[in-house]
């Protein structure tokens, strides 16, 4: 019997479920490629699920996405559902089930085509070369802390949000950015703000300790406002950054526009390795739902064919089908195939079918 995995699929709002279609398909042949199968459990997440049954996510597709092999993510979210007072949000289902996982970590490798370098707003001799990881805490700080409120005074309205962090939510993120630098370019960036907060003078702190476990990566501590601006100096001075939850939200959508479109950006979110050092992730290009274009066929499905590639390398310890697909990619848009949003005219299923090709 063939082996077969088990992906929990949530295709989610707007250009979800288009650019969903095209990393099955790949997907597919890959695993036909190589004698196995994959079994796809089609469910409701964001604010295709507050329609459906009232809130952003269910219990019970929580306990389908805990026992799966792995879970793919398309987009959530669209101005159906953007009222700020409303108790039930499409984030709200992203963010539950990366708590309810444990997924603690996320990944989102930015790298600059030659190809694309004349699609990238950076001058080509600051962008190219450029092959990054941005390693993001994901489950602690401002997103997740407690009280997180608003109400009224005599004066007007007030509103609170609790940044809070705790030793080993930081240094297993920072361990697993060292471990990742280790098969990289062994130099690890940790991104703060350790001048006005408690919470990143702590976090330098256990990073400084981490890093002595660690002698062949090298180390540099950055504020966070300065990252912002090397980021568009130099990118491709630097290799993994490693930085908390806020922080990173921001930073990567900034790198994301380096390689020429955010469209082409994987990503993965990872939890705790288990005694075969597998690791339970969710995957997902960063990417809005763009919902605009949702539904027209012209949604670039690179990010979610290479978020898909993630997945087989991180989770199922499939690295040669992962490189298989991200080869084919590469050449794809090496060939000439673009989607709207690198300038080019080919269609949501055009690219898929390119990659497929190129397999």
């Amino acid at each position: 019997m063939p082996e077969k995995y088990s992906i929990v699929v949530f295709a989610g709002d707007g250009v979800g479920p288009d650019v969903m279609r095209e990393a099955r398909r790949v997907l597919e042949a890959v695993a036909d490629q190589g004698g196995y199968t994959f079994d796809f459990d089609d469910r409701l997440l964001g604010g295709c699920a507050i329609d459906e049954y009232g809130t952003a996510l269910r219990q019970e597709d929580i306990e389908a996405a805990r026992a799966a092999d792995a879970v793919l993510l398309g987009a959530v979210g669209g101005p159906k559902w953007d009222n700020p007072n409303a108790k039930v949000r499409p984030e709200q289902g992203l963010l539950g089930i990366r708590k309810a996982l444990g997924l603690y970590a996320n990944l989102r490798p930015v790298s600059a085509n030659d190809a694309l370098l004349d699609a990238s707003p950076l001058k080509e001799d600051r962008v190219k070369g450029t092959d990054l990881l941005v390693v993001r805490e994901l489950t602690g700080g401002l997103y997740f802390g407690r009280p997180q409120k608003q109400w009224h005074e005599r004066r007007g309205r007030v509103a609170v949000d609790t940044l809070i962090y705790r030793e080993h939510e930081v240094r297993r993120v920072v361990e697993l950015a060292f471990q990742l630098a280790q098969g990289r370019k062994g130099h690890v960036t940790s991104v703060d703000k350790a001048n006005v907060l408690e919470s990143s003078r702590m976090w330098r702190s256990i990073v400084t300790e981490a890093a002595e476990k660690y002698p062949d990566v090298k180390l540099e501590h950055m504020l966070v406002d300065a990252m912002t601006m090397k980021l568009i100096q130099q990118p491709n001075a630097y290799d993994v950054i490693v930085t908390e939850n806020m922080f990173g939200d921001i930073l990567t959508d900034e790198a994301s526009v380096l390689g020429g479109s955010i469209g082409i950006l994987p990503s993965a979110s990872l939890g705790a390795p288990d005694k075969d050092g597998r690791r339970a992730g969710l995957y997902e290009p960063i990417h809005g739902s763009a919902p605009d274009i949702a539904g027209q066929g012209i949604a670039n499905p690179a990010g979610m064919i290479l978020s898909a590639a993630m997945m087989l390398r991180l989770s199922l310890g499939r690295d040669e089908d992962a490189t298989k697909i991200e080869r084919a990619v590469d050449a794809v848009i090496q060939g000439g195939t673009r989607t709207k949003d690198l300038g080019g005219d080919a269609s949501t299923t055009a690219f898929g079918d390119a990659v497929l090709a190129a397999l």
